[in-house]
C-alpha cells in the first residue's frame, strides 16, 4: 500500500512516545552524573549510593506491575498523563532531599523505627516518588504502539521512541554537569525535572484512540489492524476488558517475557548508574570530564537501538512470522555483548577502550530491548499488553535490584582491598553472558510462536 494513501499520522505518536522516554531517562540519570560531587558532600560510600539507586529499581519493579494494570483501566492517554506528573514532581523533589529527609526521620522516629542518614532517607525517597511515575513510561509507550502500528511495524517503532533513552543518556551528562557548575546541583534536579510538563502539553492536544483520532484518516486505521484481529475500542466510561495477574501468569509468553526482563534490565541499569562512577574511580574523570566519553557511549547505542527494532524485519521478508523473526534477531543480539568482556584487560590502554566496548554492549542491549517488548504485543491481545508488560517490568526492576546491590557490595570489598578493578571485572562479566542465558531460558518456555486469542 502507498505510504501517502495511507498517512503518516502514526509516526507523530512515535515521535511522542520518543520525546517522553527521552526525558523520562534524563530525569534518571541526573542523579548518577552528579553521584561522584554527592557522595563527597554527604560522605556515601557504594553501598549507601547502591541504596539509594535500588530504592528506585524496587519501587520501579512493582510500580510496573501495577502500571500496566492502571494503564489497562484507565486507557493510554490519561495513564501517560498521570506517569508524567508524578515522575516530573519526583524529579524535582530531589532538590529538596535533605528537607525530605528530615521529614521522612521525624517520622519513623516518632514510630520508634531506625532512622538513617538525613540524606540518603531524603534521596531514597525522590527515587521512590520517580520510579512510581517513570514506572508508566514504558508500559503506556508499547500499549500506544500496539495501538497505532501493525504487527510488522512494531519493532522499529518501539526501536525509534527506545531509543529516547539514548538521547536521554547522550543529552544528560552534556547539561547536567553544566548547569550544576553555574547554578548548584539542586538546579539540576528543577530544570530537568520541570521539561515533562511541556510534553505533558503535546501529549494531551495531538494523542487520541486510533478510532477517535480526527487527524488520522480511514485508510491508515485499516492499516494499523490489516494484521490482527480488530477489537473495538469501547466506549467512553465503558467498562474494558479485565485480564487477572493468575491467568496472565498461566501463560509460558508471559513467563518467557517475565525471564527474559529480569536476566538483562539489570545490565542497562548497571551501565546507567555506575558508569559515571567507574569512570571516576578508574580513570579520575568527573564533573564535565565525562560529557565527552558518556555522549559517545550513549550515542552508540542510538544504533543498536532502530538498527535493532528493524532487524527482525530481514527474517520477517524471508517468510518468517514476527515471533520467530525476532527471536532469530535477538540470538544475533545476544552474542554482542561478549566484547564487553575485554573491557577490563584492555582496559590500561585508554579509556576509551572500555567507553567503546560498553558502548556496543549497551547498544546490544537497547537492540535487544526493542525486540523483547514487541514480543508481548505480537502474541497477546492489545487489551493486555499493559499489564503483561508491568509483570515483565517488575521482573526486570527485581533483577536490577540484585545487580545493582550486587554491584555496591563488590565495589566497597574489592576497593578495600585495593583492587576494585576485580570487582568491575565481575560485573563486565554477568553483563556479557546475561543474554545468550536469558534467550535460551525464553526460547524453552516458548519454542514456537503461538498467539494467545482466549483472554
Amino acid at each position: 500500500m502507498n505510504q501517502q494513501v495511507i498517512g503518516k499520522y502514526r509516526w507523530t505518536i512515535c515521535a511522542l512516545l520518543f520525546f517522553a522516554t527521552t526525558i523520562n531517562y534524563l530525569d534518571r540519570q541526573v542523579l548518577s552524573l552528579l553521584a561522584t560531587d554527592l557522595s563527597k558532600e554527604f560522605g556515601w560510600s557504594n553501598t549507601d549510593y547502591a541504596n539509594i539507586t535500588a530504592a528506585f529499581q524496587f519501587v520501579y519493579a512493582f510500580s510496573m506491575l501495577f502500571a500496566g494494570r492502571v494503564i489497562d483501566k484507565l486507557g493510554t492517554k490519561r495513564a501517560f498523563v498521570l506517569a508524567i506528573t508524578i515522575w516530573s514532581l519526583g524529579a524535582i523533589m530531589h532538590a529538596f532531599a535533605i528537607g525530605v529527609g528530615e521529614g521522612l526521620n521525624g517520622i519513623l522516629a516518632s514510630l520508634g523505627m531506625t532512622v538513617v542518614p538525613v540524606s540518603i532517607a531524603g534521596f531514597m525517597m525522590s527515587r521512590a516518588v520517580l520510579a512510581l511515575g517513570e514506572a508508566g513510561n514504558f508500559p503506556a509507550a508499547i500499549k500506544a504502539t500496539a495501538e497505532y502500528f501493525p504487527k510488522k511495524e512494531r519493532s522499529f517503532a518501539t526501536g525509534i521512541f527506545n531509543s529516547g533513552a539514548n538521547v536521554g543518556a547522550i543529552l544528560a551528562p552534556i547539561t547536567v554537569p553544566l548547569i550544576a557548575a553555574a547554578w548548584g546541583w539542586q538546579m539540576a534536579f528543577i530544570i530537568i525535572g520541570a521539561i515533562g510538563f511541556f510534553w505533558m502539553a503535546l501529549w494531551m492536544v495531538f494523542y487520541d484512540t486510533p478510532a477517535n483520532q480526527a487527524r488520522m484518516g480511514k485508510a491508515e486505521l485499516d492499516y494499523i489492524n490489516s494484521d490482527c484481529a480488530v477489537v473495538p475500542e469501547p466506549a467512553a466510561g465503558a467498562a474494558r476488558p479485565k485480564t487477572s495477574w493468575f491467568k496472565l501468569l498461566g501463560y509460558r509468553q508471559t513467563w518467557a517475557f517475565a525471564l527474559g526482563k529480569f536476566m538483562t534490565d539489570g545490565v542497562w541499569w548497571f551501565f546507567l548508574f555506575w558508569l559515571p562512577k567507574y569512570l571516576s574511580a578508574t580513570y579520575g574523570l568527573k564533573g564535565t570530564d565525562i560529557i565527552v566519553p558518556l555522549a559517545v557511549l550513549y550515542s552508540m547505542t542510538m544504533v543498536g537501538s532502530i538498527g535493532g527494532g528493524w532487524f527482525p524485519t530481514y527474517f520477517i521478508n524471508r517468510g518468517d512470522n514476527p515471533y520467530d523473526g525476532r527471536m532469530k534477531a535477538m540470538l544475533c543480539i545476544a552474542f554482542i555483548p561478549l566484547v564487553v568482556l575485554l573491557a577490563q584487560p584492555f582496559g590500561y590502554i585508554s579509556f576509551w577502550v572500555p567507553v567503546v566496548l560498553i558502548g556496543i554492549g549497551a547498544s546490544a542491549h537497547q537492540a535487544w530491548s526493542a525486540n523483547i517488548f514487541t514480543t508481548v504485543s505480537d502474541m497477546f491481545p492489545k487489551h493486555s499488553v499493559g499489564s503483561v508488560v508491568g509483570i515483565g517490568g517488575m521482573a526486570g526492576g527485581m533483577g536490577g535490584v540484585l545487580l545493582t546491590k550486587l554491584g555496591g557490595w563488590l565495589f566497597d570489598y574489592y576497593g578495600g582491598l585495593g583492587q576494585i578493578s576485580t570487582g568491575y571485572m565481575i560485573m563486565f562479566s554477568i553483563c556479557a553472558l546475561a543474554y545468550l542465558a536469558a534467550w535460551m531460558m525464553m526460547k524453552s518456555l516458548v519454542p514456537r510462536y503461538r498467539e494467545i486469542t482466549d483472554l
